[in-house]
């Protein structure tokens, strides 16, 4: 019925198949002491050569990309190329803060937030209904106007 079935693992064909699925990589998201935590899956990777950490506006990408050592032909299920993952950043992040670590094999970004500010400014409302309220601009009680 297929004649080229037994050979199918071994084709030129399927390898290429395997690099060219999945070019994503697994994250997470966490708030940890008052710090966003991202966390990405990047096993086997040289931190320093193939993996870029950037934040442009609101967005921090990692892009990673893992290169094939040599060029003999063979059967392989690793993945070779780039995958870049984008994620929206909480509001008033300063970039200068962040950090990157990256420790076996997982990269761990932490984004400290900033504490919770109050928008706008407080108008104090005077209350001239209270007595003694509004002192300077009202006579005292029992004292003689001229």
């Amino acid at each position: 019925m297929f004649p080229d079935l037994p050979d199918w693992p071994e084709s030129p064909r399927t390898v290429l198949l395997a690099f060219s699925s999945a070019r994503t990589f697994r994250v997470e998201e966490l708030l940890r002491d008052n710090h966003y935590l991202i966390r990405a899956e990047l096993p086997g990777l040289d931190p320093a050569k193939d993996i870029e950490v950037t934040v442009d506006g609101g967005t921090l990408t990692i892009h990673a990309e893992r290169c094939q050592q040599d060029d003999e032909p063979r059967r392989t299920e690793f993945r070779y190329g780039s995958a870049t993952r984008s994620v929206r950043l909480p509001a008033r992040v300063d970039a200068q803060d962040i950090t990157a670590r990256y420790r076996k094999g997982i990269l761990e970004v932490s984004i400290p937030l900033p504490a919770p500010q109050r928008e706008g400014t407080r108008i104090p409302i005077e209350n001239t209904d209270v007595p003694g309220r509004n002192q300077a601009t009202e006579p005292a009680a029992g004292s003689a106007t001229t």
